[in-house]
């Protein structure tokens, strides 16, 4: 089977700087794995890796669509598909970055996921369906086909009840059973970063001051220009809490700090993702910098 490698985690805990560091050490090259970096010209909002940052090694699946573009776990999964296939055949390591646990899963386990067409169609009748009955009707309706998926989601998450509809509807199987339904179809290792909670949580927050002073405000701004949380990028955590700064419904502190909260639950969904249903060898480079050896031997003992 192919070889992949992924870094997984939170946000804001290093992954970035890990995966260019073991591409360079590996001849790896670099295959996006965040569902907002997909979007051009939203470069500080999705925390995009620079140029120079990138230090020579390529890197996929970045700015491959506009802002009005739908892009699914579907989409993640053919074109990685076809990249791993691409990057093996150059005798290179693909390697996945990032923080969507879904397409991750999706990708490496297999999961049984259908096409565009396929999927606005019952994504739109749930959505159509939602409105309609609201959100509690929505969970209930999970969680008698698959409890164990509800008691994970919480009721107000609409979007993510949907999405385990949505697999149930299309394949028959329980969003909760995918796992245990698929086979993994390549011979991956996961490596993921994490920290102490509260430190996380402090980086998060200073990333955003930093995010803030680099110009996100005007990102949102031409982002809202656009359609704002009309169109699929507009729904991305540091923009959709800008949106109601720009129309003057709340004050930009307020809007900053639902930012910074809504970016820590996230940061929690990540983790509690990649704990609960992926194999990850996890290190803490932030506190502890020396486990950097510790990765690299686990990462050289899976490769050779």
């Amino acid at each position: 089977m192919q070889k992949v490698l992924a870094i997984v985690g939170p946000t804001a805990v290093g992954k970035t700087a890990l995966s260019i560091q073991l591409a360079q050490q590996f001849d790896g090259e670099i295959i996006s794995g965040d569902s907002m970096q997909v979007y051009r010209h939203l470069d500080i909002g999705t925390a995009k890796v620079t140029p120079t940052e990138m230090a020579g090694v390529p890197h996929h699946l970045i700015n491959i669509r506009d802002v009005d573009e739908r892009y699914s776990a579907a989409n993640f999964v053919t074109d990685a598909t076809g990249l791993i296939d691409q990057i093996s055949a150059r005798g290179r390591l693909p390697i996945i970055v990032g923080g969507t646990g879904f397409y991750l899963q999706a990708l490496l386990n297999n999961l049984t996921l259908g096409g565009d067409d396929e999927d606005q169609r019952v994504r739109k009748q749930l959505n159509t369906q939602a409105k309609r009955v609201g959100n509690q009707q929505m969970w209930e309706h999970l969680n008698q086909v698959d409890p164990a998926a509800a008691a994970n989601i919480p009721v107000n998450n609409v979007r993510r009840v949907i999405r385990a509809l949505e697999v149930y509807q299309k394949t028959g199987h329980r969003f909760s059973d995918q796992p245990q339904l698929a086979t993994r179809q390549y011979d991956a290792c996961l490596v993921g970063l994490n920290a102490e909670r509260a430190l996380v949580y402090e980086r998060i927050n200073h990333r955003v001051d930093l995010m803030m002073a680099a110009g996100l405000l005007d990102e949102a701004r031409w982002l809202l220009e656009r359609g704002g949380d009309t169109i699929p990028a507009g729904k991305g955590i540091g923009y959709r809490e800008l949106f109601p700064y720009l129309t003057g419904a709340i004050d930009l502190p307020t809007a900053v700090a639902k930012i910074k909260q809504d970016s820590r639950h996230y940061a929690k969904r990540q983790l509690t993702w990649f704990r609960n249903k992926m194999d990850v060898h996890w290190f803490n480079l932030l506190q502890h910098p020396t486990e950097l050896t510790a990765v690299q031997k686990t990462v050289t003992e899976w490769l050779y």
